[in-house]
């Protein structure tokens, strides 16, 4: 049985009706397999297969004339790479680390390179390696590719990452560009970065990349930020007579979660039944996406047991075993993130008498709860002020859409606590 969360007792979902999930019935197969091995269980758990599926569903909507890489930032774990690798068109790093670290667990596939403040080394290795293209984000690395193609008498492929004004387009959760950020050439340098490529022939200009909003829930305002980048690389060739007429406009990533329960993501078939539109317009242009959270995100599970509960100047907090040093997700987002409930009568567990006494003794039963983990902080919470209907210590918390940006981005060494293990399906 699975006992859903939500914040209003309106809102509560029946408990049985959750049985019919087959994707939550795995869920709690997993916790039950894994609680006969350890107690208190502490767990991510992802689903590989749903992955799949959900990455062949991505890609089966794409219009001609696009390319699809996964930006390992969301997510790099080894198996989560694997099962992407058929899918996708290449991988998208964002530092030497990551760059390494691709070289290691893909290095039959396509690797492109960005982020800003690339080190020397790291240029070297890419350009000695041959990846697919590095995006530059200033000047002054231009320069140092331009003397490292020289050096090694190597070429090499690059986009320049372009930081413009997006006009009353809008904005999204999280902005990147179209105001003044540390990321990609103000417009204004595009004819030195021109000059500077003009005058070294191992240097190839493939196109651009823009990637100014993240977090991006609205299909329309997309679909208006990616026609701006078109008309900008359209006024620029009118603009620079040495830009090819044909060029490829990587837009980045950005495609939004919504973190909330019975949420309503981003409708990427929508978007690319449009998008589809856009690019017949535009026959010049091949667009590259580097996408990560949307991908990834609905197949991870972060599993935590209930290890406390307890009142505090009237309120209730539920105290799980784990906490934001291995789950960021929620605070970094600043949302209550969304759970359900395993209850503790469904797993097999290794515990003791004195353990199932306590369990007896401390219950809730339909009232609101603040969830936090086992840091000496007050910021770790992971979901405030939620609604109840049964729970107990030795209960599992199963926080949903836990598959990117979560164990990756977590101050993980933070009091020293032991790591979540992994575990997928």
């Amino acid at each position: 049985m699975i006992t859903d969360a939500s914040t209003k007792p309106s809102n509560k979902v029946r408990n049985k009706a959750s049985n019919n999930n087959n994707l939550h019935t795995k869920i709690i197969d997993c916790i039950h397999e894994f609680g006969a091995q350890q107690s208190p269980i502490c767990a991510y758990i992802y689903d590989l297969k749903a992955l799949e599926e959900r990455i062949k569903t991505i890609t089966r909507c794409l219009p001609d004339r696009t390319h699809l890489f996964y930006a390992i930032k969301a997510n790099a774990e080894p198996e989560i790479l694997s099962t992407l690798a058929d899918h996708v068109d290449g991988f998208e790093a964002a530092s030497g680390g990551e760059l390494n670290w691709l070289q290691t667990h893909q290095p039959n596939n396509p690797i492109i390179f960005g982020g800003p403040g690339k080190l020397i080394e790291d240029l070297h290795q890419a350009i000695h390696q041959q990846i697919d293209t590095i995006h530059v984000e200033s000047l002054v690395e231009l320069s140092r590719i331009q003397t490292l193609s020289q050096s090694l008498q190597l070429p090499v492929r690059i986009f320049l990452r372009m930081n413009i004004h997006i006009g009353d387009i809008g904005s999204s959760k999280l902005v990147m560009g179209g105001k003044p950020t540390p990321f990609g050439l103000d417009e204004t340098s595009l004819k030195q970065a021109l000059d500077i490529i003009d005058s070294s022939p191992l240097i190839q200009l493939c196109g651009f990349h823009f990637h100014l909003m993240s977090h991006q829930l609205s299909v329309e305002r997309h679909l208006l930020l990616i026609q701006r980048y078109i008309d900008m690389v359209k006024k620029w060739q009118h603009d620079y007579s040495s830009l090819p007429s044909s060029l490829t406009i990587n837009v980045g990533g950005g495609i939004g979660i919504h973190y909330d329960h019975n949420p309503q993501h981003f409708d990427w078939q929508k978007f690319c039944q449009q998008l589809s539109i856009i690019l017949k317009a535009n026959p010049e242009f091949n667009l590259r996406f580097e996408i990560g959270r949307f991908i990834t995100a609905p197949c991870g599970y972060y599993v935590m047991e209930v290890l406390d509960i307890k009142q505090n100047l009237g309120e209730t907090f539920v105290i799980g075993h784990g906490g934001t040093h291995h789950f960021r997700t929620p605070a970094a987002q600043q949302h209550n993130h969304p759970f359900f409930i395993v209850p503790r009568s469904t797993i097999k567990t290794i515990e003791t008498e004195h353990q199932e006494s306590l369990t007896n003794k401390a219950a809730i039963t339909n009232t609101n709860a603040t969830i936090v983990g086992q840091l000496c902080t007050p910021k770790d919470v992971l979901a405030q002020n939620q609604w109840i209907e049964e729970l107990r210590i030795g209960d599992c918390l199963v926080f949903t859409l836990a598959g990117a940006y979560a164990w990756n981005i977590s101050h993980q060494n933070f009091l020293m606590h032991q790591p979540p293990k992994m575990i997928f399906l």
